[in-house]
């Protein structure tokens, strides 16, 4: 089968695995230390504005609760976003807002977030729709005009950019993903961003019970007595992560630049090689200074035949899937009867084609002549049955 999503890892992850092993620290460490730290300088900030997480989803849990987001509270978000965002908004007792989106890249535009907003609204959790920035910039500047917090869920755009300006960084808070289906890849592992580093410190101790001293490694480094003693400044959970899985990332984040250009060559090709396949459309062009992590790429197939193409897609050895299924259709959100027409139409053409570095140029070849027998035939066949 040719994955949708697969990580790429190899012998060099495995020395550093086995590294650690040999130093006899596994928890949280050294390596954790300079995984925070190459990723806050891939980001271009400082290392006191990041921290690490054991998922993207507890680091979004904790943006939420860092916002002091709460009953009573509203809470924007896309429809077409991942589960866990809305999770965590209403774990803390706050409602969903959903908001539509745009029709061809499923990204909130300004438009959409300002019919969502009441005076009720506390924060709006923003997601790059399959590592497209969207309107960040100008989204993170009707925020700070309503006094309200931008939430930037960044698990598809590790390396999205807008002029120079890493996705992510626009607003308040950001976090990201390295589960075992992004582009850097640590097994499980999140990263918080926050634009105040004090949210930061406060964020470090939070993900550890809310220990003033936060790990075993930074007991390890006291030299006054009784090191062992503690304070503990909020009720909070163990969520950190770990220097087995930090010094994957270390070698992932080497590796990142090779892993985006086999990305950009597998989606040039698709540009290519489905420009003009009739009844699809592609992702459309990003916008002058906007770079793209290229985490998915969607057609939208017009006829009503996307799910029967992913199905002959399939049975040829070729999975697809589309990310993300609408949150405002899930009864336990509450969003009752809530209509959003462009996030509905896009949910039903839109399909997600493998995309990672470990395609091979034979496996971009077959999803492509399958691709196009597919649409054209179950397109004919649609044609016909109207006529």
């Amino acid at each position: 089968m040719i994955n949708i999503f697969q990580p790429s890892l190899g012998d060099a992850e495995l020395a550093a695995v086995a590294e650690v092993f040999r130093s006899n620290w596994l928890g949280r460490g050294a390596r954790t230390q300079e995984f925070e730290t190459r990723f806050a300088n891939h980001l271009g900030v400082g290392g006191e504005h990041v921290t690490s997480a054991n998922s993207c989803t507890e680091a979004t849990f904790l943006a939420v609760e860092l916002a002091g987001v709460g009953p009573g509270d509203e809470v924007v978000l896309p429809a077409v976003s991942f589960v866990g965002a809305a999770n965590a908004v209403a774990s803390a007792g706050a409602r969903p807002v959903f908001c539509d989106v745009d029709p061809r890249t499923l990204n909130v535009r300004v438009t959409d977030l300002e019919k969502a907003l009441t005076p009720r609204t506390k924060a709006v959790l923003l997601l790059h729709y399959g590592g497209y920035p969207g309107e960040v910039e100008q989204i993170a500047e009707v925020c700070e005009d309503r006094g309200v917090l931008l939430i930037e869920d960044a698990a598809c755009a590790v390396a999205s950019s807008v002029d120079g300006r890493a996705c992510g960084t626009f607003g308040d808070m950001g976090v990201w993903s390295f589960d075992h289906g992004k582009v850097v890849v640590t097994v499980d592992g999140g990263m918080f961003y926050a634009k105040d580093p004090d949210m930061v410190a406060a964020a470090a101790k939070r993900l550890y019970f809310g220990l003033e001293q936060f790990s075993g490694f930074s007991q390890a480094q006291r030299t006054d007595a009784r090191w062992w003693d503690f304070e503990v400044s909020s009720f909070s959970r163990r969520s950190i992560t770990n220097d087995v899985l930090a010094a994957i990332g270390c070698v992932q984040m080497d590796r990142l630049p090779g892993f985006l250009r086999r990305r950009q060559e597998i989606v040039t090709r698709y540009h290519k090689d489905l420009a003009d396949l009739p009844g699809v459309l592609l992702p459309p062009p990003l916008p002058p200074g906007h770079v793209s992590s290229n985490y998915l790429y969607w057609l939208q197939i017009d006829g009503g035949i996307r799910d029967v193409v992913a199905k002959d897609l399939y049975e040829n050895g070729i999975y697809t899937t589309f990310r993300y299924p609408l949150l405002h259709r899930v009864a336990a959100y509450g969003a009752g009867d809530v209509r959003l027409p462009n996030a509905e139409r896009a949910a039903e053409m839109t399909l997600c084609l493998p995309l990672h570095q470990a395609l091979t140029d034979e496996d971009v070849d077959h999803t492509i002549s399958v691709l196009h027998d597919a649409v054209t035939s179950r397109l004919a066949g649609a044609r016909k049955a109207q006529s």
